[in-house]
């Protein structure tokens, strides 16, 4: 096979043969290519040593000096140059104790991952380098580590992740070997920081073949490991409505879920407050363990507090045919965007539930235009919409600042959802007038 390479990468290659180097292409870039997928990122491996590297590039940066990595800037693209290397142990289980700088294409080849990950291809002659047979995987969409893979997982135990996280993302079944490895050494898992499993994750949720990667994380141990809370649901009733277990149905759910991650997390978790109780109140302890699990996993706060909100008011009761008064309080009290990402787990909810694909479809479609509709009327939805605010009411009632203030105004918004005509000054203060005069200490 013939890759189409940019030329800025092709250049890289052809400056290092010219001074009496070895070039190839490895990675991702190579193994997307054989996919029919177009590569993101170009990885260059060379005999060159780091130093060579940086004397035969005008712009460099060290990157990873130190295991052999330099970046180039060719015409302001950054390019990654790896000198050749084999592997000392792992002793913590992330890095070589030691490297040693090799001209063996293969010895460099032999301590990569997987074998659809170890194929290199030489830019310049267009021939492929496959010593352990990544091409014909590829072609089988078989998942097999190079060499044991007890070794290859107790030398970095994440690969292990890496491994469900390629089952996902390019629906390739995990060789039996390979597979059955896993459960002896999913404890070594929580060695990994954090930081790292969460990347592995993020990426899984977003495969299109997430259900099965999931099973195979349940399975495998690793879920027990990183995420007890979620594995805790299996053989949990999820409901009486519901053809899976708790587990079951957080797996389908999250497959199901339209491919923003947002949404994929809270999928996953907006059950998982089943196992204290069955009861609507499920989704605000939902929300809770969810926030719990994403900051044990250092996601971002931006993450996490999305996906505790989507969780949080995955129960709401709008429907097509609800009320303006009643979509104008959805929108009010979680947000325009917020509210079609619910409506879109709302449907994921339903696929995990075997609900008919035509009733999920025509019900997301009714509902978003009814949220379009009742948002376009620009009634006031917040405080800050009503014509009148905290220091005219302080000011026309002679009231200090206080918490007094803000009920006023939320009274004041409730009326005006329901009657939006309402929302005049004059009319506010009458409305507002009314409620202190309703209060107790007001009364005769």
């Amino acid at each position: 096979m013939r890759l189409v390479i940019p030329p800025t990468v092709l250049r890289a290659c052809e400056i290092l043969t010219r001074h009496g180097y070895q070039a190839y292409l490895v990675g991702g870039a190579v193994r997307d290519s054989y996919l029919g997928l177009k590569p993101t990122d170009w990885d260059i491996t060379t005999d060159a040593i780091p130093e060579d590297v940086e004397l035969l590039f005008d712009r460099t940066i060290p990157t990873g000096k130190l295991f052999g990595t330099v970046t180039v800037l060719l015409e302001d693209t950054p390019l990654e140059i790896t000198t050749m290397r084999s592997d000392g142990p792992y002793s913590d289980g992330r890095h070589p104790d030691y490297i040693a700088f090799t001209k063996r294409l293969e010895d460099d080849l032999g301590r990569r991952d997987f074998t659809i990950n170890a194929l290199a291809y030489d830019p310049l002659l267009h021939r492929t380098i496959d010593p352990f047979s990544g091409a014909k995987h590829l072609r089988k969409e078989l998942l097999v580590t190079v060499g044991n893979p007890a070794d290859r997982f107790q030398e970095d135990p994440l690969r292990m992740l890496r491994l469900v996280r390629f089952q996902s993302t390019l629906g390739f079944k995990i060789e039996k070997k390979t597979r059955l490895t896993l459960p002896e050494l999913a404890r070594l898992i929580i060695h990994v920081s954090p930081e790292r499993i969460l990347s592995e994750l993020n990426k899984m949720l977003l495969g299109k073949e997430l259900f099965l990667s999931l099973e195979t994380l349940y399975t495998s141990g690793l879920m027990e490991q990183i995420i007890p809370e979620l594995a805790a649901g299996y053989k949990v009733s999820a409901g009486g409505r519901h053809p899976y277990d708790l587990l079951g149905h957080a797996m389908a759910t999250a497959h199901f879920a339209a491919p923003i991650l947002t949404l994929k997390w809270a999928a996953l978790l907006h059950d998982v407050g089943k196992l204290e109780t069955l009861k609507r109140d499920h989704a605000q302890i939902s929300a809770r363990w969810a926030e719990k699990i994403l900051r044990r996993l250092r996601a971002s706060s931006v993450l996490t507090e999305k996906v505790s909100i989507l969780i949080a008011h995955h129960m709401f009761a709008v429907h097509p045919h609800s009320s303006d008064r009643e979509i104008r309080r959805f929108l009010a009290q979680v947000g325009f965007e917020t509210a079609f990402e619910l409506v879109k787990l709302r449907q994921a909810d339903m696929a995990g539930l075997h609900v008919n694909p035509r009733q999920i479809l025509s019900f997301g479609e009714a509902l978003e235009a009814r949220l379009n509709e009742v948002f376009a009327q620009e009634h006031a939805l917040s405080v800050k919409d009503l014509c009148i605010d905290g220091h005219e009411l302080m000011k026309a009632f002679d009231l200090k600042p206080g918490p007094l203030v803000g009920k006023i105004l939320q009274h004041l918004l409730e009326q005006v959802w329901d009657d939006p005509s309402l929302n005049q000054p004059t009319q506010l203060k009458e409305l507002a007038q009314g409620y202190l005069e309703s209060l107790p200490q007001n009364r005769g």
